[in-house]
C-alpha cells in the first residue's frame, strides 16, 4: 500500500483543459466507486476545483499507470494529449503536495483560505462514499491539522492580496463595525461580485448595488441579500452610503465632485471611504481633496497588495518548513504499517498458544489435578512455546555468525547485557 496524487491546476494547464478534466459535484460518489472497481485504487479522494483536479489514493505501486489510465478513459482523453499537462506525486510527495495545497502555498493567490475548505468537504465527500481507510483517513486529517498550525503560526493569511480584498480591509480599518455600516457598489462585473462577497463575510450592514441596467443589478443583488438600483438613482442614494466601491466600463467619470459635496452636507459631514477600481476612474481625482473624504485608486490598492504578497512569501518560507517537518512524521507512521502485518501474525499465534495452554489447563483441573502443579506447569509451557521458536532462530544466527540478527534480539526484547 502506498499513497499516490496526480493532477493539473492552474500552473500547468489552460482553462479549457481544466474544464474538461472537472468532476461535477453529483458525480463524484459514482466515481470514487468507479476508481476503486475499474481504476486500481484502494482508497480515494477527488479534488475538483476551478483550478485544480486533483486525485488522491492508496495503491499498489503497479497501479499507477493504471490509475491515469482510468481517468483519461473518464474523461475522454488521449493519454499522450494530458500527458504534458499533469503532475504525479509518490509518497512522500504526495503528502508534502496536499499539505501545501491546504495551506494556500500551491494557490492562484499565494495564501488562500479558500482551498482548505474545499478540501475539507472533497474529504468528507470521500469518505461518506466509502471509499477512503487508514491511510487516506490519516492523510488528511493531518492535512487539516498542517493547514491550521500554518495560518497560526505564520502570517500566511493576515494581509490582503487581492484587490477586493484590499478594499474591503481598508474599509474595516476606516470603519471598526462594518455591521452599521452601508456600501454602495456602483456596477455589476466580476470585481464588484467579489467585492460585495468579501464585504458580506465581514460582516457588512446594508448593500447597494448601481448599474446602469436595474436587472444585472437586481440579478448580483440577489445573492447577497443587497438592494438594486440604477445609476440615476446614484445621487439620491448616495448620501446613504458609508463605502463607495465603483468599477464600470465607463470611458468618463460617473461621480464628480459636486455630487459628492452634495452627499456629505446631507451626511453632516460623516465620512465616506472612497475605493475607485475603474480604469479609466469612474471617480473625479478632486474628489479626494474634498475634507472627510478616503479616495483610493486601483494603483493604491496595487501598492497595498504587493507590499502584503511580500508579506505573505516571507511567511511562505517559514510554512514550508513546518510542512517539511510534518511530512517526515506522516511516513515514519506509513512506514510503520509495514509492521502491521507481522505484529497481527504475531499476536494471533500468541493467541493461539495461550487459547490451547488454557484448555489444556482447564482439563487438568476438571481432574481434579492440584491447581498449584496446574499453574506451575501452564506458565513453564507457555514459557517454552513462546520462546521456542525465537530461541531456535537465535541458536542458528549464532551458528551463522548473524550479529545483526542478535542485536535486533536485543532491541526486540529489551536485553541487556547482564
Amino acid at each position: 500500500m502506498r499513497l499516490f496524487a496526480f493532477g493539473i491546476n492552474h500552473k500547468t494547464a489552460p482553462v479549457e483543459i481544466r474544464e474538461q478534466a472537472a468532476f461535477a459535484q453529483d458525480e463524484l460518489s459514482n466515481a470514487l466507486q468507479d476508481i476503486k472497481a475499474n481504476g486500481g485504487a484502494d482508497e480515494a479522494t477527488i479534488l475538483s476545483t476551478c483550478n485544480r483536479t486533483e486525485l488522491y489514493c492508496s495503491v499498489d505501486q503497479a497501479q499507477n499507470n493504471h490509475i491515469i489510465d482510468w481517468f483519461c478513459d473518464y474523461h475522454r482523453f488521449n493519454t499522450h494529449d494530458i500527458e504534458p499537462y499533469l503532475y504525479t506525486h509518490p509518497d512522500r510527495n504526495a503528502a508534502k503536495h496536499a499539505f501545501r495545497v491546504a495551506a494556500g502555498l500551491d494557490s492562484m493567490v499565494l495564501g488562500e483560505p479558500q482551498i482548505l475548505g474545499q478540501m475539507k468537504d472533497a474529504f468528507a465527500r470521500a469518505h461518506k462514499a466509502g471509499a477512503t481507510g487508514k491511510l487516506l483517513n490519516r492523510l488528511f486529517q493531518q492535512t487539516f491539522s498542517v493547514a491550521k498550525q500554518v495560518r497560526t503560526d505564520t502570517s500566511i493569511g493576515a494581509s490582503a492580496v487581492s484587490v477586493a480584498y484590499a478594499a474591503v480591509s481598508l474599509a474595516k480599518q476606516i470603519f471598526t463595525d462594518l455591521s452599521q455600516e452601508t456600501t454602495l457598489l456602483v456596477g455589476a462585473g466580476d470585481m464588484i461580485e467579489l467585492c460585495a462577497r468579501h464585504l458580506k463575510e465581514n460582516g457588512i450592514g446594508h448593500i447597494i448595488v448601481a448599474n446602469r441596467t436595474l436587472e444585472r443589478a437586481e440579478l448580483l443583488a440577489e445573492g447577497f441579500g443587497a438592494e438594486a438600483i440604477t445609476l440615476a438613482e446614484m445621487s439620491t442614494r448616495l448620501s446613504d452610503a458609508d463605502i463607495i466601491i465603483s468599477s464600470t466600463a465607463s470611458q468618463l467619470p460617473i461621480l464628480g465632485k459636486g455630487a459628492v459635496e452634495k452627499a456629505l452636507k446631507r451626511r453632516k459631514h460623516r465620512p465616506m471611504f472612497m475605493v475607485d477600481i475603474a480604469v479609466p476612474r469612474d471617480i473625479e481625482p478632486e474628489v479626494g481633496d474634498l475634507d472627510d473624504v478616503y479616495l483610493y485608486t486601483v494603483d493604491d490598492l496595487k501598492d497595498v497588495v504587493q507590499e502584503n504578497l511580500q508579506s505573505r512569501q516571507e511567511a511562505a518560507k517559514e510554512a514550508e518548513k513546518i510542512i517539511d517537518l510534518q511530512v517526515m512524521q506522516f511516513m515514519r507512521w506509513v512506514k510503520s504499517l509495514d509492521a502491521v502485518p507481522t505484529i497481527r501474525a504475531l499476536r494471533d499465534s500468541s493467541q493461539a498458544i495461550r487459547e490451547a495452554e488454557f484448555k489444556r489447563a482447564q482439563a487438568r483441573l476438571a481432574r481434579g489435578e492440584d491447581p498449584q502443579k496446574v499453574i506451575e506447569h501452564l506458565a513453564r509451557s507457555l514459557t517454552n512455546k513462546l520462546t521456542h521458536a525465537p530461541s531456535a532462530a537465535l541458536r542458528k544466527a549464532g551458528h551463522d555468525a548473524d550479529a545483526s540478527l542478535l542485536e535486533a534480539a536485543r532491541r526486540l526484547f529489551n536485553l541487556n547485557d547482564d
